[in-house]
């Protein structure tokens, strides 16, 4: 994805040279595997958040494990607490916006999921995120979309829809809440924002695990009072408790740590499409640990999202440089 316009040709360059493990392999590790795993983890979300207990509001739930997590990336990642006071004023308000978009995540995303449903509020947000994040580093001039992108997106995106879609397409729609369906997009344009934000902040020399940090961090204490206003009951009782320590430490803490370091080698429009494979995951917990049961056309869907993800992924042309 990355081109001569995009910012991470200086991550490139600051990369050691002295590491005897192949190119390719070493830009693999260093980028799309970190944010492939860190979709799995996301992908664990939806069956974590149904053991909370019964009549926990889901927003409640979502900004709960974004304030725990958040606060726990800041206080454990390195320089995170100097990071401001290195940035210059355009990074500062760059940071804001970025924690802005965090918190706003959750907040739009899971009402979305009350009006339209679990798979209705997934396809759009997720299947508009990586077309935001292209847009908009097009717009900033941060890299030109290449023709491999928009095809290896479109096919995720195609496949995402078949698969989240497939039980509703293969029987009776329920009529379309556009309300919910706004709310989606939203949550899907706050993800790329602060993916594209997080992205610049870190190809341009400042530690991944820093910018993550102060990103979750202050976007944790801007949604800490939500939780408590939406009613925090919930979270006194064992498995309350346990809901939202899962979500913190492997869906916020963990998950965005490694996503953070795959931002170093892969541009935010490609790990906004890698991180369709969120609902695949998602999808085969819920037919193996959950006992659900999909449809063909889910399958397929399933199969044709697998093939953009290997789009993105595989490494092309000599030395595994992408174009």
């Amino acid at each position: 994805m990355p081109n001569r316009t995009s910012p991470l040709s200086h991550a490139r360059r600051t990369t050691s040279t002295d590491d005897p493990r192949p190119a390719s392999r070493t830009a693999l590790l260093g980028g799309p595997a970190p944010i492939l795993v860190s979709a799995v983890l996301w992908g664990t979300t939806g069956t974590a958040s149904s053991l909370a207990p019964v009549g926990a509001p889901a927003a409640a739930v979502g900004c709960a494990g974004l304030a725990l997590g958040g606060i726990l990336l800041f206080l454990t990642s390195r320089g995170a607490r100097s990071l401001p006071a290195g940035c210059t004023r355009r990074e500062r308000w760059l940071l804001a916006l970025g924690a802005l978009a965090v918190a706003g995540y959750p907040v739009t995303f899971y009402p979305a999921v009350a009006r339209t449903g679990v798979a209705v509020a997934t396809v759009i947000a997720l299947g508009s995120a990586p077309v935001f994040a292209g847009l908009l580093a097009w717009i900033t001039g941060q890299a030109r979309p290449t023709a491999r992108w928009a095809g290896a997106t479109t096919a995720a995106v195609l496949g995402c829809t078949l698969l989240v879609l497939g039980p509703t397409l293969s029987g009776h729609a329920a009529p379309m809440d556009l309300t919910g369906v706004a709310l989606a997009a939203c949550g899907g344009l706050s993800y790329a924002t602060y993916s594209l934000i997080g992205g610049r902040l870190i190809t341009t020399g400042h530690r991944s695990g820093a910018v993550m940090g102060v990103l979750f961090g202050t976007a944790g204490l801007l949604v800490l009072p939500l939780v408590v206003f939406l009613d925090a009951h919930w979270l006194v009782t064992a498995h309350g408790a346990a809901v939202a320590g899962y979500l913190a430490l492997f869906t916020v803490w963990l998950a965005y740590r490694l996503f953070g370091r795959g931002l170093r080698r892969t541009s935010a429009s490609t790990a906004t499409s890698l991180t369709l494979a969120e609902p695949a995951v998602a999808a085969i917990l819920g037919v193996t640990v959950l006992g659900e049961r999909l449809p063909l056309i889910s399958w397929c869907g399933l199969a044709v999202l697998g093939l953009g993800l290997v789009l993105l992924t595989a490494p092309i042309g000599v030395g595994g440089r992408r174009k």
